[in-house]
């Protein structure tokens, strides 16, 4: 569903431009999979992926308004004041010994942590992507929109399972 990843002149940085439905998670995970074994780092797929589906349907939801239970729950509605004009975009940077993973959107309004709350079916994401990264956050673009990035340390992504170490634990 991605428009495919924009063709750059450093391998090491990569980005595709998603269409705004519900497909666009399945694409983004689909264009982060490949990034990373381009990179030689399969290993990492897992985590990033997770955080990845994450951001990108925050995006969906709340920059794009996209709710399940719309009319055609395919196809977001935008209002007029959100910066519809820009897209959603997943960005992969590599920097040794670094992975960043970034989704931009049209809102400019940052993501909100919401207390946990065990039982709703949804307010967990932010959560997960705090549990499987180093670091995340947002910064807002000039103009309109908003991007969130998380980043994974890219040592021992090949380590053995058995090194002991707990392989989420921050530094």
């Amino acid at each position: 569903m991605g428009a495919g990843p924009a063709l750059t002149a450093d391998p090491d940085v990569v980005t595709c431009t998603l269409i705004p439905r519900y497909e666009a998670v399945k694409a983004a995970r689909d264009f982060t999979r490949s990034s990373l074994q381009r990179w030689g780092l399969a290993d990492l797929f897992d985590d990033v992926a997770l955080v990845a589906s994450e951001l990108v349907t925050n995006a969906l939801r709340h920059a794009l308004h996209l709710r399940a239970g719309d009319g055609d729950s395919r196809i977001p509605r935008q209002g007029p004041s959100d910066g519809s004009g820009l897209p959603i975009r997943i960005s992969l940077v590599h920097r040794s010994p670094q992975v960043v993973c970034a989704v931009s959107d049209p809102s400019s309004t940052g993501p909100v942590t919401r207390d946990a709350d065990y039982i709703a079916e949804s307010g967990r994401g932010l959560h997960l992507v705090d549990s499987f990264t180093h670091s995340w956050g947002w910064h807002p673009l000039a103009g309109a929109g908003k991007v969130v990035w998380a980043l994974f340390d890219s040592h021992g992504a090949a380590a053995p399972a058995d090194s002991g170490g707990g392989r989420h634990r921050r530094a």
